[in-house]
């Protein structure tokens, strides 16, 4: 059986940021920060890159991790608070398999993806469902 535990917490700026290494430290793993924009940064690393499809504002997003932080071999658990349309995620399983690294699943507060095939493929799991908050 292969092994399911995470190396790495991956989360994007800014809300997958915070929650993500609150995860990594409760599992005794690294976190990386995938950035939003990357070519804000302003050092000489190395990164990883990928485009997002459309996301909930119509927008496709330049999404970044740093090559240092992430690379084959690792098992990857991404964290954030809300999936809407799953673009951030997808592209973010996708900078995983560009690094050789290997997949575990998506973890979000919100889970608001409305294509199950997506949820599937990213093998996402929230806490809540954003059905649930609209309950009166």
């Amino acid at each position: 059986m292969p092994d399911v535990t995470p190396t790495v917490v991956l989360g994007t700026e800014s809300r997958g940021s915070l929650l993500g290494p609150l995860v990594a430290v409760h599992l005794g793993v690294g976190f990386a920060e995938v950035r939003k924009r990357p070519e804000r940064a302003s050092d000489d690393d190395k990164w990883w890159g990928r485009r997002t499809v459309p996301d909930y504002l119509d927008r496709h997003l330049d999404l970044a991790v740093r090559r240092s932080v992430l690379g084959a071999g690792d098992r990857v658990l991404f964290v954030d608070d809300w999936a809407d349309t799953g673009a951030q995620a997808l592209a973010c399983q996708q900078l995983v398999h560009g690094a050789d690294a290997t997949w575990l699943g998506a973890v979000v507060i919100v889970d608001g993806l409305e294509n199950s095939a997506d949820r599937r493929a990213l093998a996402l799991r929230g806490l809540l469902h954003h059905r649930d908050l609209d309950r009166r």
